[in-house]
């Protein structure tokens, strides 16, 4: 493996470990538990479990890997807080959408070369890709997991 594979590689494993670590909670937690607040006041697990869908589910369209699965999400867990009073899903229906959206990103992440990992995403543009080239996919790719990984940290302070 070159550098470039290595670093891809390394920045999947990591992905794959912070989705491993989703899939324990969900299995841990019973719906009572994922319904309470991280802190009083906070967000709740399930607002952060859809929260985390969402933002996951973007980065199909932002591959170019296909159309997002649950676009209708982001009003409720990205446009909206936890206490907006919108009505959200049941935590069944986000646990099922949640292992559905990982299992369809991680069949696009098959998909891309080492090489495409450090092209642009569909939301940069040419001019701006040859002005600021860390703006790639893996990029994007690593600043998510990251996210998911704040966030679970926090879905942890429940129990």
């Amino acid at each position: 493996m070159n550098e470039a594979e290595i670093a891809v590689h390394m920045a999947l494993t990591f992905w794959n470990r912070q989705n491993a670590r989703m899939e324990k909670i969900l299995n841990s937690f019973d719906n009572n538990l994922l319904s309470k607040d991280v802190a009083p006041g906070r967000n709740s697990g399930k607002y952060l479990l859809g929260h985390i869908l969402a933002m996951n589910d973007s980065m199909l369209a932002l591959f170019g890997l296909g159309e997002r699965l649950f676009p209708h999400y982001d009003e409720i867990f990205i446009n909206n807080s936890d206490k907006s009073g919108l009505d959200m899903p049941d935590i069944q229906r986000l646990r099922e959408d949640w292992y559905w959206g990982k299992a369809t990103l991680s069949g696009g992440f098959n998909q891309i070369s080492y090489k495409d990992w450090f092209s642009k995403h569909t939301a940069m543009s040419d001019e701006d890709f040859a002005k600021e080239p860390t703006r790639n996919k893996l990029n994007v790719l690593i600043n998510r997991t990251n996210h998911m990984a704040y966030h679970l940290g926090q879905i942890a302070l429940i129990k």
